[in-house]
């Protein structure tokens, strides 16, 4: 299983993913674009959730990088895609650092419903800017690559494709490596009990604060993502069923596996897709039921499936035995 964290593993596999772009059908890159994208979000709130604490308000910051690339893009022309994601990147960033440090000294709820309440102002100030579209949003340009122009629709869906999967492939190569470094387990500990973190030396603010960043970093490359998908922005990326939407996603995954998140946003995306197009009135309560299922029969998220068969097959036979032994 050591070659499951193998970074060059990892990479391998996101270029294969990008790969498959070519054969899959023209439809499904779409739908693969904005699961990738969601995913980002989701693996954000998955990196905060280590902590103890869950953000409702992920839209802030993905509004916050959508809004920052698309007034870049109109004022200066810039339709670099990966120019997009690196700003989205910065903006949701930098909103991080200087939202973290407020709300770090919160836990449980009160961060949760914060997190919320920051969003959803941010919404109505949207709303209410009509120098910004107010609540219609404008419109951006066709995104390139490297000076490229896509004229043909499965070329510039391919590239889309192509720039999520390893935009977002390349934030889950990091969260695997985070959750194993120390700094990831001191992060388990806070969630744990964070008293005795600082027993220790450790301070539990500023790895929440950190964690924080990361989350809010992930979410603003999301938002620059999502904007080159529609080519169009509006303050309903704030808007807190957004922000719910993602915590939908890391709520299926849990927070045992890098890869869940992506496997969860797929899934996600495909029910409703098919709920939508076969059950166009009743959509959101097949996902609700979805939703529902995997918290009875799957508790701790979709990751578990694969992590309680590593456990299983990893473990020593001597342990076995020792466990019929006193069993009987």
């Amino acid at each position: 299983m050591k070659y499951a964290t193998n970074p060059f593993v990892l990479f391998g596999l996101v270029v294969l993913a990008v790969l498959f772009g070519r054969v899959i059908p023209a439809w499904t890159l779409s739908l693969a674009t904005v699961a990738a994208s969601k995913a980002l979000v989701a693996l954000g709130i998955v990196v905060l959730a280590r902590t103890g604490n869950v953000s409702f308000g992920q839209g802030l910051f993905y509004a916050g990088g959508g809004y920052g690339v698309a007034l870049i893009a109109h004022g200066w022309g810039l339709t670099d895609a990966v120019a997009q994601v690196l700003i989205g990147a910065v903006f949701g960033g930098l909103l991080g650092l200087v939202i973290g440090p407020l709300i770090a000294r919160y836990t449980g709820i009160f961060f949760g419903m914060l997190t919320l309440a920051l969003s959803m102002v941010l919404y109505g100030a949207l709303v209410k800017t009509t120098v910004l579209g107010g609540s219609d949003g404008f419109n951006v340009g066709r995104p390139t690559l490297f000076g490229a122009v896509f004229n043909d629709p499965r070329e510039a869906d391919f590239m889309l494709y192509a720039v999520s999967v390893i935009a977002t492939g390349l934030a889950g190569i990091f969260a695997t490596i985070l959750f194993r470094s120390q700094f990831g387990l001191t992060s388990l500990a806070v969630r744990e009990n964070n008293l005795r973190v600082e027993y220790l030396g450790a301070s539990a603010n500023r790895i929440v604060t950190i964690n924080f960043i990361i989350a809010a970093t992930f979410a603003g490359a999301s938002g620059a993502l999502a904007l080159m998908a529609q080519r169009h922005i509006d303050p309903e990326f704030a808007y807190w069923t957004t922000s719910g939407e993602f915590v939908f996603i890391a709520v299926l995954a849990g927070t045992q596996s890098v890869a869940a998140v992506f496997i969860s946003a797929l899934v996600l995306e495909l029910v409703r897709s098919f709920s939508n197009l076969y059950l166009p009135n009743t959509w959101q309560l097949v996902l609700g039921l979805f939703l529902l299922a995997v918290i009875l029969f799957l508790p701790r998220g979709i990751g578990s499936l694969w992590n309680r068969r590593k456990r299983t097959t990893e473990a020593p036979p001597e342990a076995a035995t020792a466990g019929k032994g006193a069993a009987s």
